[in-house]
């Protein structure tokens, strides 16, 4: 079983999201961070982090660039416990219990998004706001065909 862990090539991270997640760090989408957000909440680093941020599960910081790499169950067991504590306290969920089942469902999302990529593949998210809500794009990049153009995308924080 695979799962994504956080990878930078530079120091970008640290300058572009408001808490850069930990290099090595296990990550998943973290789409549901931006389930209300509407255009007004779309300015700097926010919205860095909204159109595409991975967010990494121990720090719940934010990353550009994920790899794909194999992870044991015991410790998806543990990253669940760990998001599901995180709904818990940040996003008032009503127990541990029904909160791990939604963790499990957002990891499940990512095993699937990564089980079939060759190790070290690289993922990078898109996000834009629709009428229906959030729409997120996975972009898969075979590690002998990255170049840096691809890799070192950035928007304007001015913005």
């Amino acid at each position: 079983m695979k799962l994504a862990r956080a990878i930078h090539f530079d120091e970008s991270d640290t300058q572009v999201f408001h808490k850069p997640a930990r290099t090595g760090e296990w990550a998943i989408s973290g789409g549901f961070e931006f389930s209300n957000w509407a255009e007004a909440d779309l300015n700097g680093k926010a919205r860095q982090a909204f159109a595409n941020g991975w967010l990494g599960v121990e720090t719940f910081g934010r990353v550009t660039f994920v790899a794909a790499t194999q992870i044991e169950p015991a410790e998806l067991e543990v990253l669940a416990d760990t998001l599901a504590q995180h709904f818990v306290t940040i996003y008032g969920a009503p127990s541990l219990e029904q909160a791990r089942v939604v963790a499990l469902d957002e990891l499940k999302h990512m095993v699937e998004l990564c089980d079939e990529q060759d190790a070290n593949t690289l993922l990078a998210v898109q996000r834009e706001l629709t009428d229906a809500g959030v729409k997120e794009s996975f972009r898969m990049i075979k590690s002998p065909d990255a170049e840096l153009e691809m890799l070192a995308v950035h928007a304007d924080l001015e913005e």
